[in-house]
């Protein structure tokens, strides 16, 4: 199918080929015709498979600019809103329309005016929220609702803020609902609100000829330094290596500068400017790390990533699968390397469940070990250890080597 066939508007279709789009991915070959005929959807993708132009494309071609805020799309995060309205922005380049986005950890103040000149509004619940209680915003328009990344929603604690604000957009409209992954309380969503919805999934799967996936099993004070080792001498382009907590990420990327390794932090505890600034330094290419939180990383779209590192083992399949779909994008190769101490063994184990997942014990290299610093006070100042050679070289542990993870 091309996007000829899927009957698009000039005006989209002019974009499309500036943007130089080839052919509609399969989620967008579902989901077009039917957005376009007002039903109600329930997409189930990944991130990458197109989801954005799915329901872009065809709820631009029903804006009638300068009507108010016809489409409201709700986002998790500040990236993924910012994202989705710079994509949005760039498919209505042949039109009038406005597209505006509204995030916390910036002033409300400009974002009053923006939002009153808006067709579309690309928003986070809890900004949205301060709009509706603060009267700023006029929804009485909208004939269009996105709930992007539902299975997020939940897992941050926003689905009563999305409730409370559904409750305020008239009754009569098109819902669009997409998720990874369809839990029971998104399921419950769906019934609530979604109206005899279409459910389109998406095959979620790994392409394995183009996606090298290994884990090391080190000891967890030698970790950083295996990471070093890898950054350094193994990995051609640019990386994201994704910590479970926010202190993780600032403890790993403070280090990693120490040795001259040019990273930058992405994580719910800073400032939007500062959140951005890493992220488009990185697309930008003027870093070659980007240190992140699974949330601060959902739904970052950039392009030659070579490497993903899991320096703390994911808790699940479907997050493992979310991180590494960073790499191994528009036919390009990538690696996918999960570093397993002793602390991650319960949580890659549920990862290894997954059979569908082609993950290898790698060869564990020698790697110098380097200084890792907690804090000002507290320092691991390195040296010589037991089973390390006089030049500081370590070399694999039979203890922690037995293959524990691979499959029988």
């Amino acid at each position: 199918m091309t996007f000829e066939e899927l009957n698009l508007s000039q005006e989209i279709m002019n974009a499309i080929k500036r943007i130089g789009f080839i052919k509609p991915t399969p989620i967008q070959k579902s989901c077009i015709p039917e957005i376009k005929k007002g039903r109600d959807i329930v997409g189930q993708s990944l991130t990458g498979s197109g989801k954005t132009a799915a329901f872009g494309f065809p709820i631009l071609e029903k804006i009638k600019p300068g009507c108010g805020i016809q489409t409201l799309i709700l986002a998790p995060t500040r990236e993924l809103a910012v994202q989705v309205k710079d994509h949005l922005i760039s498919f209505s380049s042949f039109t009038k329309i406005n597209i505006t986005a509204v995030y916390g950890g910036v002033s409300l103040v400009p974002q009053f005016s923006a939002v009153k000149r808006a067709d579309i509004v690309v928003a986070t619940p809890g900004r949205m929220l301060d709009h509706i209680n603060r009267r700023t915003i006029n929804l009485t328009n909208v004939h269009t609702l996105v709930i992007d990344e539902a299975d997020k929603m939940f897992e941050m604690g926003f689905i009563e803020d999305v409730t409370e604000i559904i409750k305020c957009l008239p009754e009569k409209r098109q819902t669009l609902l997409f998720s990874a992954t369809i839990s029971s309380e998104v399921r419950n969503l769906i019934k609530r609100y979604l109206k005899d919805p279409l459910f389109i999934k998406e095959e979620i799967h790994v392409n394995q000829s183009l996606l090298k996936q290994v884990y090391y099993n080190v000891v967890q004070n030698e970790k950083f330094s295996l990471l070093v080792n890898l950054l350094k001498k193994k990995t051609p382009g640019l990386a994201i290596v994704f910590c479970g907590t926010r202190r993780q990420v600032d403890i790993i990327t403070k280090n990693l500068k120490i040795q001259g390794i040019n990273a930058m932090a992405v994580h719910g505890g800073l400032s939007q400017n500062r959140r951005s600034h890493a992220v488009d330094s990185l697309k930008r290419e003027n870093i070659q790390v980007l240190v992140a939180t699974d949330v601060a990383a959902r739904g970052l779209d950039i392009n030659n990533i070579s490497h993903i590192y899991n320096y703390d083992s994911p808790k699940t399949p479907d997050e493992y699968t979310h991180r590494i779909g960073r790499t191994a994008r528009a036919g390009k190769s990538g690696e996918a390397v999960t570093l397993v101490s002793e602390r991650d063994h319960a949580n890659f184990g549920h990862v290894m469940s997954d059979r569908n997942l082609n993950i290898r014990k790698g060869e564990m290299p020698e790697f110098e070990r380097v200084r890792f610093v907690l804090d000002e006070q507290r320092r691991d100042r390195g040296g010589f250890r037991q089973n390390q050679d006089r030049n500081g070289f370590r070399h694999q542990r039979s203890n922690f080597n037995r293959g524990r993870f691979q499959r029988r």
